[in-house]
């Protein structure tokens, strides 16, 4: 079976690594992959996305009409992508920056009728905190790390021992310092509580 994701933020947030880091686990699963990043001309701060395309056969082709996970680490990003998410699918979004929808779940759970239920009733939501989570281990940078090991529990397509060898695989050398960091915040994503929406 064919399962598709997108990563998406901002510029600086680390999405093409984490997309790179998701593809390489999957290779290392013996999965075949595609990593097809996307970024504007100003990089940090801009809008950045990468979708992966993970199968037991050859992936069929990147850039699809609907795909099965999204992670977005910013309103922007949520905004942009929650149309593709199919039926069914998970949305993994940090609460920290994709304020708007996060709002209006937790009124709608408090039984408030001023606002509206989420812009989509057929696909899961969950919500972390993520950046402020990546802060507990010591830089916000990890955020991107860090929402890889919700989706790895969440999703249960991917180990986090998987993960960690890819890390140790992508991670330049002039960051390997940040290794143990980074496996670390992988660890803090997976044992999040999740509570779907």
């Amino acid at each position: 079976m064919e399962y598709d994701f997108i990563i998406a933020g901002f510029g600086g947030q680390g999405v093409l690594l984490a997309g790179e880091v998701l593809a390489t686990a999957f290779m290392d699963d013996g999965k075949y992959v595609t990593w097809y990043p996307s970024y504007g001309a100003e990089m940090r701060g801009g809008t950045v996305n990468c979708e992966v395309v993970m199968s037991g056969i050859e992936v069929s082709a990147v850039n699809k009409k609907e795909i099965d996970f999204l992670i977005a680490l910013n309103q922007l990003s949520f905004d942009k992508f929650i149309s593709k998410v199919k039926k069914g699918g998970m949305v993994i979004a940090n609460s920290c920056l994709v304020r708007e929808i996060r709002a209006c779940v937790d009124n709608c759970l408090a039984g408030s009728s001023s606002l509206h239920l989420p812009p989509r009733a057929d696909i899961t939501y969950l919500f972390a905190p993520i950046t402020k989570l990546a802060e507990s281990v010591g830089n916000i940078k990890l955020a991107n790390v860090l929402a890889l090991g919700i989706l790895a529990k969440a999703s249960k397509l991917v180990s986090v021992e998987s993960l960690v060898h890819a890390l140790e695989i992508v991670l330049p050398v002039h960051r390997r310092n940040l290794l143990p960091l980074n496996i670390e915040a992988l660890k803090i994503g997976y044992a999040y509580d999740l509570v779907p929406v």
